[in-house]
């Protein structure tokens, strides 16, 4: 390819609203450019990188019995309300009505297609067990898209589906993805770490997700050094500290001018925030009788040294949604903001977190503003529609399995596999008749990675201030062959010749034969980061032949014309040789 024709410029500067280093190299080296909020083209080299990721996912799926298929993007909303999820998912769902005025989605996930195909394509065990996949568009409408192709609202995926027999099925298909998925990452070159993570809309049994660690992440991630314990913040357990015994004292109202949050509240009473009680309050979105919406008020209850986990609430009470709760919604309970208590509150959804009940005389609100109960005991004062473990674990909690502090990290999702038993079969009818003829649900289990999403985590890892760094298994071209001609057509054509005899050897390079600076050709060469760069000139020649030179650094060295092409299949080789795929024992 010659950089004079290529479909898309590099640009000096990028654009004053980007802020992570991937969304602004991406820009400057010409792989993408913004359509709409969230929403990118993937220009001709970030094409070529995405096509070498999809043919890494291919690769590994196939290996472990895969079968690519193809799943639509707009779809009949009558299967999503067969599953519940037409109700159950909010404004992120793309929902339109076709000129037949028929309910219509464009598709976020692709689980009930491959329900609807399943009940029409299995009927017996012996089709047993399967494995469909895609890489394919999807929508999701996120109100907050950030980080260039990190997170947006339309985006490629790889999803897979596990169709079994039996739960042992299940388990084995979710092995081989939980090892065919760090296969795909490293053969990518993006070091990941797996965690135990929420099933959200997805529903199911079990479910982990791949974290890139990186400052820049959205998620919270707590692990723990001592046993290996980790999770997302959003399900991590943590031991709650012991908690010493006292005899409940007598409930005392007391004057609190001022102290309307915990802090306020601890220093005033000179107290500890361990000794008080959190209170706070929510609208929650319910899934009613008949399907549809549901409004809830919460009073979400906490130790004050502790947080509300709100998947942990909402999963715990089976809320779809949560908001926080308006000052007038907290008034119509008899409840006042800044100064709440569960104490005297009537007709109302009070959840407790497991370590409230084992906490005696503690400090909360009167429900006037000002004033403070002290003493208040769970069981004796108030008492909890829900008790449950809503508190979020942080750094430092105590490892629920071996008690050790946790530290916490930030991370990106780059793939995510949930067990989803029999959610979706069961809602959708996918029925399938046994060994000894009883008729059965199927047991699937869905495993995705977002191809968008990896290309732009491969490249917050490795870059530096000149540019990206392509891992060679992922770089759009193995090579950059810089042209340093000049007026001189002899040493042009010559360059010309040397890329074309690297095209016929497999060896496709990116030819930059501009008519450009030298420092214009490399700043560019460093900015869009291929693995090797090739520099051809008079200087050159007189140096010994061609400049070759590593993007990921090291010294320079020459190679004469006549032996260039084989010395760059040699290195080329020897680039790709940590990221070759791995043969595996198929199903």
């Amino acid at each position: 390819m010659q950089l004079s024709h290529l479909f898309g410029q590099t640009l000096r500067a990028a654009p004053a609203d980007t802020e992570v280093a991937s969304h602004q190299l991406l820009l400057r080296a010409g792989f993408i450019r913004q359509q709409a909020t969230g929403i990118f083209s993937t220009l001709p080299l970030a094409r070529r990188s995405l096509a070498r990721i999809e043919a890494i996912l291919r690769e590994e799926i196939n290996a472990i019995g895969g079968q690519e298929m193809s799943m639509p993007v707009t779809q009949s909303a009558d299967i999503w309300k067969e599953s519940g999820r037409w109700y159950q998912i909010g404004s992120e769902m793309g929902r339109f009505k076709d000129r037949n005025d028929r309910d219509m989605v464009l598709a976020m996930t692709h689980e009930e297609v491959v329900g609807q195909l399943v009940r029409s394509e299995i009927k017996s065990y012996r089709q047993l067990p399967a494995l469909v996949y895609h890489i394919q568009t999807k929508f999701r409408d996120d109100p907050r898209p950030r980080a260039g192709l990190i997170r947006v609202r339309e985006f490629t995926m790889l999803d897979s589906y596990s169709l079994d027999s039996s739960w042992d099925g299940l388990e084995h298909q979710y092995q081989a993805h939980y090892t065919a998925y760090f296969n795909i990452f490293r053969r990518c070159g993006l070091p990941v770490v797996a965690v135990k993570s929420d099933t959200g809309m997805m529903g199911g049994k079990v479910a982990h997700e791949y974290m890139y660690l990186t400052p820049i992440g959205e998620d919270t991630l707590l692990f723990c050094d001592s046993c290996g314990y980790s999770a997302n913040r959003q399900v991590a357990r943590f031991a709650r500290p012991t908690v010493a015994s006292e005899e409940p004292l007598a409930l005392e109202k007391v004057a609190t001018p001022g102290a309307s949050s915990i802090e306020e509240l601890c220093a005033y009473l000179n107290i500890p925030a361990s000794r008080t009680a959190k209170a706070v309050f929510y609208t929650a979105e319910m899934n009613a009788p008949d399907g549809g919406p549901a409004s809830q008020f919460v009073f979400a209850l906490v130790r004050g040294d502790m947080e509300v986990n709100e998947t942990k609430l909402a999963n715990l009470i089976g809320a779809r949604d949560l908001r926080p709760a308006t000052i007038d919604e907290i008034k119509v309970t008899g409840a006042e903001a800044g100064y709440a208590s569960p104490v005297g509150l009537r007709g109302i959804l009070v959840v407790a977190d497991e370590i409230i009940p084992r906490s005696p005389n503690l400090v909360a609100g009167a429900n006037q503003p000002g004033y403070h109960l002290r003493n208040v005991n769970y069981g004796r004062d108030f008492t909890a529609s829900r008790v449950g473990d809503i508190a979020a674990a942080g750094e430092g909690s105590a490892c629920p399995e071996c008690g050790a502090p946790m530290r916490s990290s930030r991370g990106v999702e780059v793939g995510n596999i949930f067990q989803l038993g029999t959610r979706y079969s069961d809602a959708l009818g996918c029925k399938f008749v046994a060994e000894d003829g009883s008729e059965q649900s199927v047991i699937m289990g869905s495993y995705g990675i977002g191809v968008g999403r990896l290309l732009a985590c491969i490249a917050e890892e490795h870059h530096d201030d000149k540019g990206l760094i392509w891992p060679a298994s992922v770089a759009p071209y193995p090579v950059h062959l810089v042209a340093l001609a000049g007026k001189n057509a002899d040493i042009a054509e010559k360059a010309a010749h040397l890329a074309r005899e690297l095209a016929a050897a497999g060896l496709e390079p990116l030819f930059d034969d501009r008519s450009e600076s030298a420092g214009v050709k490399f700043n560019d060469a460093d900015l869009i980061g291929l693995p090797l760069r090739l520099t051809f000139g008079e200087r050159s020649l007189k140096a010994g032949g061609v400049e070759f030179k590593l993007r990921s650094g090291g010294e320079s060295w020459f190679v004469p014309l006549d032996r260039v092409v084989a010395e760059v299949g040699r290195v080329t080789a020897e680039q790709l040789e940590p990221y070759r795929f791995e043969s595996h024992q198929t199903q």
